[in-house]
């Protein structure tokens, strides 16, 4: 997005990308870490579950997709405990994810503030349209903001409900979504089920896109 918004090259985004990644992978050790969905639980029971695990270790919630819809990460043993808690304060469903990395818990940090290092050097411009950060569910603003941002959402919580309701209480009327599958055209048609939605995926689907 920041890219299309011409804040910054697309070949400085990919390497930017990349590092992500790999400060990502090795911030916490293989098997270590973990990720789990709580679907059918309000925001604050999620929270005090994860809260309820922290003798554990770490346990956070770090994607709030949608109403009923929450990921939780940090250390296995703790997220192990958040899902069991999830569940007795009746969580419709509470399943690990088969992934190791806890992306975007406070066990991220070190990447992130690795990352910095990289994004400070990086040549960053005032989005020319409006970017916002899922993170903080607002606007990018100019270029340091930027480079705060993007290294802080490596250890933040995605905040997509509050981002899509940002979007929709700045004026959009319909949202796009581009790429392979449809997860958040999804997402945001539990967030908002009169907001009309489009995912282009192939010719087909982005002629329908344009035809409405």
């Amino acid at each position: 997005a920041l890219v299309c918004a011409g804040a910054v090259d697309f070949r400085d985004a990919v390497r930017i990308v990349r590092l992500r990644a790999e400060l990502m992978q090795a911030a916490v050790p293989a098997g270590a870490g973990a990720m789990a969905a709580i679907l059918g639980l309000a925001d604050e029971d999620v929270v005090a579950a994860c809260s309820a695990a922290s003798s554990a270790g770490v346990a956070e919630p770090v994607n709030f997709n949608s109403p009923g819809q929450v990921v939780i990460a940090g250390d296995i043993a703790a997220v192990n405990r958040a899902i069991e808690n999830a569940k007795e304060r009746g969580a419709r469903r509470a399943i690990l994810l088969p992934v190791s990395v806890p992306s975007h818990s406070s066990l991220m940090r070190g990447a992130g503030l690795a990352l910095a290092e990289t994004l400070s050097a990086t040549l960053f411009r005032t989005p020319d349209i409006t970017v916002v950060s899922a993170s903080m569910a607002a606007p990018y603003g100019n270029a340091d903001d930027i480079r705060r941002q993007l290294s802080r959402q490596v250890y933040s919580a995605v905040r997509w409900t509050g981002a899509v309701a940002t979007m929709t209480a700045a004026g959009a009327t319909r949202f796009v979504e581009c790429g392979p599958g449809k997860v958040l055209a999804g997402l945001i048609r539990r967030i908002d089920k009169s907001m009309p939605v489009f995912a282009i995926e192939d010719d087909d689907s982005l002629v329908k896109a344009m035809a409405c």
